[in-house]
């Protein structure tokens, strides 16, 4: 059972940065890809980041390409987000989640659908 714990979350002014950290148990992570998403009030759950654990292949969404970086860390089984150039509309709970079946799928999941284990989620609040 994979287990998932995300953190680094909190209030930040526009401009700022924050990391966020998931870190994961359970699994045999080396065979997942790993992704970051976020939701705010009364919309849906949409992917920001993703990336595989085997050879670091990553995808991100349009609105947060250039200011958003994931990695990972193979010995902490630890994935992040680094946020930097915050805007109000990045103000949401983000998800850590696991894709169990990118390998089968060919591509890296970019829907909620396609991952097996999420995590709890952390409030990220960026004021104007």
């Amino acid at each position: 059972q994979v287990q998932l714990v995300e953190s680094g979350g909190g209030l930040v002014q526009a401009g700022g940065s924050l990391r966020l950290s998931c870190a994961a148990s359970g699994g045999t992570f080396s065979m997942n890809a790993w992704g970051w998403f976020r939701q705010a009030p009364g919309k849906e759950r949409d992917i920001v980041a993703a990336i595989t654990w085997s050879d670091g292949n990553t995808y991100y969404a349009d609105s947060v390409k250039g200011r958003f970086t994931i990695s990972r860390d193979d010995a902490k089984n630890t994935v992040y987000l680094q946020m930097n150039s915050l805007k109000p509309e990045d103000t949401a709970v983000y998800y850590c989640a696991a894709d169990l079946a990118w390998r089968i799928r060919g591509r890296i999941g970019t829907k909620v659908y396609e991952y097996d284990y999420w995590g709890q989620g952390t409030q990220v609040t960026v004021s104007s």
